[in-house]
Order: structure tokens, then C-alpha cells, then sequence
């Protein structure tokens, strides 16, 4: 008799916690439930020029904005990939390695490190960000740029960026968090 009172005493717990969680663990429910969209554009007449300071620009066909929502899309598909210093694959990546692998799958050849993002295309202020540029920031009390993430929204004065977190992987963060922005450096724009 105890065991039967335990077991629907256990069930009844089971069944009371069961709550509709508001946690998004993938793109594709991001998408079910209508809180993530993009624009895959794959016109072949417009171009879309990329900006490097090492090299001459370069053009790519898509829509202006086709390219950096398809960029932020495919930055989303590395969503919870562990943390892993030097890491450039779904095994494990960090900040730059993250910028590194989803640039380098529309064939954008970026640097590897954050630092030399940073002197990447042009510098735009916050009020002018837009999906797909870069966004960095000065973290553990450093002088020069030591992090980078991917600009995925831009809601008024809040900035939403994917990133490779020491702590948490890769994850979606925003500059309305205290951490980050105190931590702010600058936004750059590699695609035009």
C-alpha cells in the first residue's frame, strides 16, 4: 500500500511540474513559434560587397540584406555548441572561431582572432547596427579587444548577438545585459 501511495504521489509531482517552458532550445522551434524569422534571398542579379582591410572588396550575389540574415542564420545553426579555446567545428569552437567557420561557409575569408576582426571592414555606431555585423567587446578588465559576436537583432536600444561563451557556449546574449554592456567596444561591418 505505501508503494501505490508513493507512485501516484510521485506521479502527481511528475505531472505538476510538467509546464510550458518559454526556454528556446533550437532555431527551428524559434521559428514554430514565430519569434525568429529571416530573409533567405538568393537573388542573382543583386551584390553584395564585402569589406576587409587586407583585401580589395569582393562581391557576392544575394540581396543587401540577404547575405548577413543568411549569415545570421547559419551563425543560429551553431547554437549550444560547446566552448573550446582555438575551436572551429560543432565539436567545440570559441568567439573567433564561431565568426570564422560561419563567415568561411559563404566562402568570406575573415581573420581567426577577435583582435584582428576588430580592424575589419568599417566602424559603425550602435544606432546604425544592423544583422550580420560584428560586435565586440573588452572583457576581464582587458585594454584591447578580446571577444566577438555576431549581430542577430536590434530592438531600439538593445543589440542581440550570438556568441561563444566561456561559461555557456554558444548562445544568444544582449547589450541590455550589465555585463556586456560595460564591457562594449565597437560594431564593424564586413558586408555592404
Amino acid at each position: 500500500m505505501k508503494q501505490l501511495v508513493y507512485i501516484l504521489g510521485l506521479s502527481l509531482v511528475v505531472t505538476s511540474c510538467k509546464t510550458k517552458s518559454s526556454i528556446v532550445t533550437s532555431k527551428e522551434e524559434a521559428k514554430s513559434k514565430g519569434i525568429y524569422s529571416y530573409t533567405n534571398a538568393t537573388s542573382k542579379k543583386d551584390k553584395v560587397s564585402v569589406t576587409t582591410s587586407a583585401s580589395s572588396p569582393k562581391s557576392y550575389t544575394a540581396k543587401k540584406t540577404g547575405i548577413a540574415y543568411e549569415i545570421v542564420d547559419k551563425a543560429m545553426d551553431y547554437k549550444g555548441v560547446r566552448y573550446r579555446t582555438g575551436g572551429t567545428t560543432k565539436s567545440g569552437m570559441d568567439c573567433s572561431g564561431l565568426v570564422y567557420t560561419t563567415f568561411k561557409s559563404f566562402d568570406i575569408n575573415v581573420p581567426r582572432t577577435s583582435g584582428s576582426l576588430a580592424l575589419q571592414g568599417k566602424k559603425v555606431s550602435k544606432s546604425k547596427a544592423l544583422p550580420g555585423d560584428l560586435i565586440f567587446f573588452k572583457t576581464n578588465g582587458k585594454r584591447s579587444i578580446n571577444h566577438v559576436g555576431i549581430i542577430t537583432e536590434i530592438n531600439g536600444n538593445e543589440i542581440k548577438f550570438i556568441h561563444a561563451s566561456t561559461s555557456s557556449g554558444v548562445i544568444v546574449s544582449s547589450t541590455a545585459e550589465r555585463y556586456y554592456a560595460n564591457t562594449f567596444a565597437q560594431i564593424n561591418r564586413l558586408i555592404e
